[in-house]
């Protein structure tokens, strides 16, 4: 009889193609999934074991609910990041569940430690194992949380995956740039526009991504872009699905990933895999990843 696993997220972009994943190379049958609503919700294929909650107050306490019954019936539990404060909250009151929790590590859940509530530190102090490529960041969190869970060496999601891609040759001569990932200030936007300034009168446009995070720092990042590019800074403020971003990354030529922590890896290994050239910050968890596997990426901060 195979095992019972119990998926729980929110409907982040990788979510859906992570799904479909599992449906075409494991057993789905002994897949269970309870998916909080988000951004890709519209990507999502419901079926009988793939369960998508709304953010009204009765789904949203139907969702924890079942997490808790499904929870203690699973015999592993993957948890796709820790963002969730009402299930951190539910972890820290039921710690026995904590023993066959494997936490897919994120970034935005653990750095910082000094932003995270005490709960969520006891959280990921007792987690029983924890899930990600990088070496780095589970050294992070073992100095800072103290942990003892086990270390799972695995990239997840299928965009941290290389790929071959039959990608359409680039239609323009300008040197596309694309700025960040996200509209979160952890992209550092500001700081890199500042840095493109002494090239605003070379034959380039700068894509920055802001179709999901912080609404408001969109609007300001926008604004800083036009004042200081004018037409030659794009906003990208729709959400895409992977196969209209896929020909969007294919015309860049350079990305600029400002980020002070680990973040943007699908974005990172796509555009290496389409020979694109990569700007990182040298103090960071990822650049210490790459330069050990001999790939070349360049420095930010330089």
């Amino acid at each position: 009889m195979s095992k019972k696993i119990l998926h729980i997220a929110g409907c982040d972009k990788f979510i859906p193609p992570f799904i479909e994943f599992m449906k075409e190379y494991f057993d789905f049958s002994a897949h269970d999934f309870l998916i909080m609503e988000g951004i890709a919700s519209k990507e999502l294929k419901i079926t009988p074991n793939v369960h998508h909650s709304k953010r009204s107050i009765p789904s949203r306490l139907k969702h924890y609910w079942q997490a808790m019954i499904k929870m203690h019936q699973a015999d592993k539990v993957i948890l796709h990041g820790l963002f969730d404060i009402y299930l951190v909250i539910i972890l820290f009151f039921m710690p026995w569940l904590l023993k066959k929790c494997y936490w897919i590590m994120w970034g935005g859940d653990f750095y910082f430690p000094e932003k995270q509530s005490w709960i969520k530190k006891q959280v990921i102090k007792k987690m029983g194992y924890l899930i990600t490529s990088m070496r780095g960041d589970y050294k992070y969190v073992k100095q800072y949380y103290r942990i003892k869970g086990k270390r799972i060496d695995c990239f997840v999601y299928p965009s941290n995956l290389y790929k071959e891609y039959n990608i359409k040759p680039k239609k323009s001569s300008t040197i596309n740039i694309q700025l960040g990932n996200s509209a979160d200030p952890t992209n550092n936007h500001f700081e890199v526009l500042e840095q493109l300034v002494k090239c605003k009168n070379e034959d380039i446009k700068i894509f920055t991504p802001l179709s999901y995070g912080n609404e408001e720092y969109s609007q300001s990042v926008i604004t800083k872009g036009k004042e200081l590019f004018g037409e030659k800074f794009i906003s990208l403020t729709e959400f895409m699905t992977f196969e209209k971003y896929l020909e969007f990354l294919s015309e860049i030529d350079i990305a600029v990933f400002a980020h002070k922590r680990q973040q943007a890896m699908g974005n990172i290994i796509t555009l290496l895999g389409l020979g694109k050239k990569i700007y990182l910050r040298s103090d960071i968890t990822t650049w210490d990843e790459f330069k050990e596997m001999g790939i070349e990426i360049y420095d930010v901060l330089e």
